[in-house]
């Protein structure tokens, strides 16, 4: 999939005019002949080149369901091939499908005229919409590092983060004003709100980003990323029979190697790779480990853990791993910790019903130099309902 880069520049100015509100109509007319031959990937470099010329996220969405709009009958004419069913890609196209057909079914219930027995029935279905999350995980998770590594357009991609993190907001006021037993006109108009959300994420991610991806990853790394996504739930589909790849089974093999060569030997004892590995897994923690060069290092898989991660994540910046709503927060503590203003992080939040500590940690070596920041992730829920003591074994 080549670029036509003479397109890619008229249509950013194309895009530029319609965020500065000139006029539609005299435009499409000006740039007629390039919206009608507009590839999905050109669209994602004039949207991340939009980003690149100082928009903000916030203005471009403002106007981007526009601009797919406008694109539409070229990006549907786009002809690419499609994923095997059972493939990473494939699966999530089948979530897709799976979530429009639950928005038919929603639609149903809201023929009901009786509204009190309608938004009852609403509040299960709507909740369980909220299932659908782990579909914009594994894009986030899994499929945007990928892509992020083939191009810098792909950090455009933060703006589609943004939509995820609109669409989640959306579904969860819903059920707030459902719950509530809020005016049917705030009902309503959220109601309306999701459903032009929720489809229109689906129609950009089969319009643009799923084309792109087709094209530009290779069958190693579909494969790599259906191992990792198994880790996952599918909403709405049969959870698929996942195999681990060659290439996992050989890095296997290779980290056990390196477990009986390599051994951690310090004051206060030793120990190999596969121990240490061990002992971070058990911690009741989620740790993550960023460089100096605010590249993800490392991450612990304890058997709960509270936010997924994936191995795609390695070598990725910080940055790409935060919508764009969070990332100057991220960004403002590792410069603190760089200069050696703070040394520490505290953050408390509710996250799927558990109260969950986040802690960040500055990591300086012998000279004071900063190394790299750690994240650690806990679940408080039962410690803060500790009371007294508790001295004797109690296993029953």
């Amino acid at each position: 999939m080549e670029l036509d880069l003479v397109r890619v520049s008229r249509l950013t100015d194309y895009v530029q005019k319609l965020m500065a509100q000139q006029n539609g109509k005299e435009l499409y007319s000006l740039y007629q002949d390039d919206i009608n031959n507009v590839t999905p990937q050109e669209v994602l470099e004039i949207l991340y080149k939009q980003v690149q010329q100082g928009s903000s996220v916030e203005n471009i969405l403002v106007l981007l369901d526009k601009i797919v709009c406008v694109f539409y009958h070229s990006l549907n004419a786009y002809s690419w091939e499609k994923p095997e069913q059972e493939s990473f890609l494939g699966s999530l196209m089948q979530e897709n499908r799976a979530l429009l057909q639950k928005l038919e079914q929603i639609k149903e219930l809201l023929i009901n005229k009786d509204l009190e027995n309608r938004n009852k029935k609403l509040i299960g279905s709507i909740r369980e919409l909220l299932q659908f999350n782990d579909h914009y995980l594994k894009k986030e998770n899994i499929l945007f590092p990928y892509l992020e590594k083939k191009a810098d357009a792909f950090h455009g991609l933060a703006i589609m983060w943004s939509l995820h993190n609109k669409t989640r907001s959306l579904n969860k006021k819903l059920l707030e004003l459902l719950e509530n037993k809020s005016s049917q006109k705030a009902i309503n108009i959220a109601i309306g709100e999701l459903f032009f959300a929720l489809r229109g994420l689906v129609q950009k991610e089969e319009l643009i980003l799923f084309p792109i991806a087709m094209d530009l990853l290779t069958e190693k790394e579909w494969e790599e990323m259906k191992v990792q996504s198994g880790e996952y739930d599918f909403p709405f589909i049969s959870k698929p029979e996942f195999f681990v790849a060659d290439m996992g089974i050989e890095n296997k093999g290779e980290a056990m190697e390196i477990s009986e060569k390599y051994l951690l030997q310090t004051n206060t004892g030793i120990l190999d790779i596969k121990q240490i590995l061990l002992i971070f897994d058990a911690l009741p923690v989620d740790l993550s480990f960023i460089d100096e060069n605010n590249l993800v290092k490392f991450f612990t898989r304890p058997q709960d853990r509270i936010f997924p991660r994936s191995p795609a994540v390695i070598g990725r910046d910080v940055k790409n791993c935060h919508p764009p709503e969070s990332v100057d927060a991220v960004m403002r503590i590792i410069e603190a910790f760089r200069t050696g203003r703070k040394d520490t992080a505290v953050f408390w939040l509710n996250v799927r019903g558990k109260e969950v500590l986040i802690k960040y940690f500055a990591l300086r070596d012998e000279q004071g130099n900063y190394r790299g920041t750690l994240e650690v992730s806990q679940d408080i829920t039962d410690i803060k309902k500790l009371d007294g003591e508790q001295r004797l074994l109690d296993w029953d």
